[in-house]
């Protein structure tokens, strides 16, 4: 696919709401107020080249008239780096077990389990119109500015701005990314929010059954132990939540 040269300043769609380039992400002044324009935003990918995230509202901010887009910092942006990644080394990496005694990782242990194996094509569906109708979701329950950034693929997104969402756990951007990418490939999990320190996914392949989502439960928690620690099961009942499960949200908060 051939991506128009990078223009800031310059109106990407003409459908827009108001807004401006913030360095490599275009983002609109206030809230959406058609959600049905971030799909809009996703059938014209292929050709815009300009991929849509959803900017939720942030109160942290809020009340200090601060949005982090600005004023918050960024890492050196690493979109070159993440072909290089290997994403289960860098989830065995994460691998936290100090969490707890070891009960809440079983069937798993002191070791990563590895990467958890792809579905069958035969029964994915489309991932950009997966993407689409669940961001459109999103939109219409609550506030979210919309969001713009060049790209190829989603999963760059993070390494590409130099995001620091997931700074308490890790500053290997390109990683995190790595691990994005390797979701897009095997589950058709595609980036529709992007917030300070969250990220959010929709999924066109997940898991179908309670053993395929241990694996895959695994991979989030190692991903982001935030997020497994501040739901009040163990992996077991972590991986049940993840059936059929088509909309993926981790924190770092």
């Amino acid at each position: 696919m051939t991506i128009a040269p990078f223009r800031p300043g310059t109106p990407p769609v003409q459908t827009l709401p108001p807004g401006r380039w913030h360095g490599r992400i275009w983002v609109s002044d206030e809230p959406l107020s058609q959600p049905g324009r971030y799909l809009t935003c996703v059938a014209e990918f292929e050709r815009s080249g300009l991929w849509p995230v959803l900017i939720p509202h942030d109160q942290r901010f809020a009340a200090n008239g601060e949005d982090w887009i600005d004023d918050r910092g960024r890492l050196a942006p690493a979109e070159h780096k993440v072909a290089s990644v290997e994403p289960g080394a860098a989830l065995e990496r994460w691998w936290d077990v100090s969490c707890c005694d070891g009960a809440c990782l079983r069937p798993f242990g002191a070791q990563f389990p590895g990467l958890a194996r792809r579905p069958s094509s035969s029964r994915k569906a489309d991932p950009l119109a997966e993407a689409g109708n669940t961001g459109s979701i999103l939109a219409a329950r609550a506030p979210h500015r919309l969001g713009l950034v060049q790209t190829e693929r989603p999963a760059d997104i993070p390494a590409l701005l130099g995001w620091t969402g997931m700074i308490k756990s890790t500053d290997r951007v390109a990683e995190l990314s790595a691990v994005l990418r390797s979701w897009e490939e095997r589950f058709g999990a595609t980036l529709i929010v992007l917030g300070f320190d969250t990220l959010e996914l929709s999924v066109s392949a997940p898991p179908r059954s309670q053993a395929r989502a241990l694996a895959v439960a695994a991979e989030h928690r190692a991903f982001s132990l935030p997020t497994f620690t501040n739901q009040p099961g163990n992996l077991r009942e972590f991986a049940s939540g993840l059936v059929q499960a088509r909309h993926w949200r981790f924190s770092w908060a």
